[in-house]
């Protein structure tokens, strides 16, 4: 099957480059050189993914974001950026970004990141795939220790603590408290609640939520994790999602 790819880069030669290896690679591509063309293309074309450059005139990539998730449009979006802070790449996934590759980068990684956001888009159709086997990496006794399981509804819905996530709506709630998350956010934080109590180690969680693991090296991960504590462990509740030191993440009361 061959996906579209709406491609927006201000450098010529990235792009140039970029919109030559995506075509070898197989992708229906448009290329454009700013946002606002970016914005045109996306509501005329429709494209399956969106390869978004943050630093561009006029538009940048973030406004372009946040005008189609405004309007509700659910296109994947990977953002590529210069910019290595933290701070910057959680403004990205703030406007509502999936996932983010950092300049300079190797090809490869932008194809796998592709595939990966394709391949949870196939997904989102249905159920989480596999959401109710968990693999844990930590010790058997630390995972069972204050672990409960999740309600998980014929109806696709997920219970842990306070949560409440609709699969099938992709929509989730913390007590009254509707939760405005990104696609990532969203199927990091459903893979947590179905294995409420359960320790998972960096690996499982990378490959069950992009499809392959970014290394030992990698800070995506935990950049992830912490922009959706902002998210659910607001100030003044209960904190849910634990860090478990060289292991991964568990999400649980206490």
């Amino acid at each position: 099957m061959t996906h579209s790819v709406l491609l927006a880069e201000d450098d010529r030669p990235i792009r140039t480059a970029l919109e030559r290896a995506l075509t070898l690679e197989g992708y229906q591509v448009t290329a454009v050189a700013d946002g606002i063309q970016a914005l045109a293309a996306a509501h005329r074309e429709r494209p399956d993914v969106i390869l978004l450059d943050v630093m561009m005139p006029g538009i940048d990539g973030l406004q372009v974001c946040q005008v189609l998730r405004a309007e509700q449009d659910r296109t994947p979006i990977l953002m590529l950026t210069a910019r290595v802070e933290t701070a910057d790449r959680i403004a990205g996934l703030d406007a509502g970004a999936d996932d983010y590759v950092v300049k300079p980068f190797e090809v490869e990684e932008v194809f796998a990141r592709l595939r990966a956001l394709l391949r949870r888009t196939t997904a989102g159709s249905a159920t989480e795939e596999g959401g109710a086997a968990a693999v844990s990496g930590g010790d058997e006794n630390e995972a069972a220790e204050g672990s409960y399981d999740a309600r998980v509804a014929d109806s696709g819905v997920v219970e842990a603590a306070d949560l409440r996530i609709d699969g099938p709506s992709r929509r989730a709630w913390r007590g009254e408290r509707e939760l405005e998350l990104t696609r990532t956010e969203f199927e990091l934080l459903e893979l947590l609640a179905r294995n409420a109590g359960i320790v998972l180690d960096h690996s499982t969680i990378y490959d069950r939520i992009w499809g392959y693991d970014f290394g030992p090296g990698s800070k995506n991960l935990a950049v992830y994790v912490g922009y959706l504590r902002r998210k659910v462990d607001v100030p003044g509740s209960r904190p849910l999602i634990h860090t478990v030191r060289g292991v991964g993440y568990v999400l649980r009361e206490n």
